[in-house]
C-alpha cells in the first residue's frame, strides 16, 4: 500500500474500510475495501477526518488484513459454526447449534504469541446457543508478511482451535438417598431441581428411586440403571462424612471407576464422579445443588451432557475460578464462577 493525499486519491483503490462514526447514530464502514475513489467521495472522506489514505499496491508475499483474517479464522473453525463477512479486517465465528463450546487454550496462546496476530474467544467449557458469538480474528496492521501466517498455521496444525459439541446424553436416572425422604418425614426437594437442570441439556429423567441409606441398596440401584442402559446415573444426598451418608462408598463399590470424591469448588466440594468402562457417568451430588443456584453440578454438566469425559486434571483446574462469590443478585452464568483462565 502507499500513502496519498485524499484530494489526489481519485481513481485509486482503498485497501481498508473507512469507518464513519456519528455518536448515537452510526458506527460503520462508509467506504469498503476495494472501493475506487471518485471525485464525489473526496468531500465525504474529508468530512470524516481522512486527509490521507492508504491505497492498495499488491506486493508478492504480503497479505491484506482481510486475507489474513480469513487465514486466522481457518485455524479456528470447525463444524457447528459459521463465519461472518469480513468487516474492517475482522471476521467473527458464530455458533450454529446449542452445545458445549471448547477452546484449545494452549494452542490459542501459541497463535497470540505472534506479533500482529490476534484471536479472541469467549470462555471455553461453556454452553452456547445458535447465534452466539464464539470468536473474532484479525491482524493488527493493515498488511502482514504471509510468512508470519504460515508459521502460525504450522504451529497450530490441522486440528481446529475451537469446537462446538452438540448434547449427546439423552436419559438420566436419579437415586434419592436418605431414610428421612424414603419414610416421608421430609419432602424430596432435590429431584425437581436436578430434573429442571437436566432438561436444559435435553436430558429426560426416565427413572427415579428412593434408596434410603443402605449402601447395598444404593449399589443395587446404580447397577440396575446401568443394565437398563441409562445414559447418566445421579445419586442425590448422602455425600458428607456423617456415618449415615453412604453414597460415596456405594459409588466406589458399584463397579465404576471413581475420578474424584471432592472438588475444589464452593459450593460443591463434596461432589463425586465415576465412570463405567463404557463411559457411563455416575455422579454423587452434595446437598448444595438443591438450594444454591450455581454449583459444581452446573460447571460439570455441560461437558458431561456433550459426552466429554472428565479427568482428574479437569477437576483440579476447577479450583481457579471455582469460588462462587454469593452475589446478592445471582447472574450465573454471566459471572466469573467456573471461568478460570
Amino acid at each position: 500500500m502507499k500513502l496519498v493525499n485524499t484530494v489526489d486519491a481519485v481513481g485509486h483503490i482503498l485497501c481498508h474500510d473507512m469507518t464513519q462514526i456519528i455518536p448515537g447514530v452510526i458506527k460503520d464502514a462508509r467506504f469498503r475495501k476495494g472501493h475506487i475513489v471518485t471525485e464525489e467521495d473526496i468531500p465525504v472522506l474529508l468530512s470524516i477526518g481522512k486527509e490521507h489514505l492508504y491505497v492498495w499496491e499488491k506486493q508478492e508475499g504480503m497479505l491484506h488484513e482481510d486475507e489474513a483474517a480469513l487465514r486466522l479464522v481457518g485455524m479456528c473453525q470447525s463444524e457447528g459454526m459459521h463465519q461472518t463477512p469480513v468487516k474492517e479486517g475482522k471476521i467473527e465465528l458464530i455458533s450454529d447449534i446449542e452445545g458445549l463450546f471448547q477452546v484449545d487454550v494452549d494452542r490459542l496462546y501459541d497463535v497470540n504469541e505472534f506479533d500482529d496476530l490476534m484471536i479472541a474467544t469467549r470462555h471455553g467449557n461453556t454452553v452456547v446457543h445458535p447465534g452466539d458469538k464464539l470468536a473474532g480474528t484479525r491482524i493488527i496492521p493493515l498488511v502482514i508478511d504471509e510468512k508470519v501466517i504460515v508459521e502460525a498455521e504450522e504451529k497450530v496444525g490441522h486440528e481446529p482451535l475451537l469446537k462446538v459439541y452438540p448434547w449427546k446424553l439423552k436419559t438420566a436416572g436419579i437415586i434419592t438417598t436418605g431414610s428421612e425422604v424414603e419414610k416421608g418425614l421430609i419432602k424430596d426437594q432435590f429431584t425437581p431441581v436436578v430434573e429442571r437442570k437436566l432438561k436444559t441439556y435435553g436430558i429426560e429423567v426416565v427413572k427415579h428411586v428412593l434408596s434410603g441409606d443402605e449402601k447395598e441398596r444404593i449399589i443395587s440401584n446404580i447397577q440396575e440403571m446401568k443394565k437398563e442402559g441409562i445414559d447418566l446415573i445421579i445419586c442425590t444426598g448422602g455425600m458428607s462424612v456423617d456415618p449415615d451418608d453412604r453414597t460415596p462408598g456405594a459409588i466406589t463399590d458399584c463397579g465404576a471407576k471413581v475420578v474424584t470424591y471432592g472438588a475444589p469448588t464452593l459450593p460443591g466440594a463434596m461432589f463425586c464422579l465415576a465412570y463405567y468402562e463404557d463411559g457411563t457417568p455416575v455422579m454423587g451430588l452434595p446437598g448444595c445443588v438443591m438450594y444454591a443456584k450455581a454449583t459444581v453440578f452446573d460447571l460439570i454438566m455441560p461437558r458431561v451432557a456433550a459426552g466429554i469425559k472428565i479427568s482428574k486434571k479437569d477437576v483440579i483446574k476447577m479450583g481457579h475460578g471455582g469460588l462462587c462469590l454469593g452475589c446478592k443478585e445471582c447472574r450465573y452464568p454471566d459471572c466469573a464462577f467456573g471461568k478460570g483462565v
